[in-house]
């Protein structure tokens, strides 16, 4: 992966060794159900085979990542990206890191010859769902109760690629 800047953000592949920094984000930014170290460890794993991970750095620190799963899709001889995650620490939010992440995700999805992007989303997470809609996703159902233990719902969303 050739790394790519953007002003002062820089991305580069997710490794082992980021994971506890990652974590302080996650559990900074979601502290009702963030991602456990196995969780990351277990999606680290698959990567390149069906996973790619990011994270972006700004002047070497960690300020955000992004994770993409692909899979075979509903329609025979196809393949679907899930959005697996996209956080940016609070230090760095405003900035467009996220923007960065998620074209970046949109990319490897691209490569990876998927027909179209889904993702889910919290229904009260106002500026993530602004995000996914300038880039072309849109509201495709709810899925109730799906972030515990807060019981929040969540907002599937899809985009469809070239």
């Amino acid at each position: 992966m050739v790394n790519v800047m953007t002003s002062t953000t820089t991305l580069r592949p997710f490794r082992w060794w980021d994971i506890e920094v990652v974590r302080r984000i996650e559990e900074d930014l979601f502290p009702e159900d963030p991602w456990s170290v196995e969780m990351f460890w277990s999606e680290l794993a698959e990567v390149p085979h069906s996973r790619y991970y990011v994270v972006a750095e700004v002047d070497g620190e960690i300020a955000g990542y992004a994770g993409l799963m692909t899979q075979a899709g509903a329609v025979v001889n196809t393949v679907e990206g899930w959005v697996q995650n996209i956080a940016v620490g609070r230090a760095h939010q405003g900035r467009g890191i996220g923007a960065v992440l998620l074209e970046a995700l949109l990319e490897e999805a691209e490569r990876r010859n998927c027909a179209e992007v889904w993702l889910e989303v919290r229904t009260d997470n106002d500026s993530a769902q602004r995000l996914y809609t300038r880039y072309g996703f849109e509201p495709a159902g709810i899925r109730r109760g799906y972030y515990q233990p807060g019981n929040h719902d969540a907002l599937i969303m899809r985009k469809a690629l070239a």
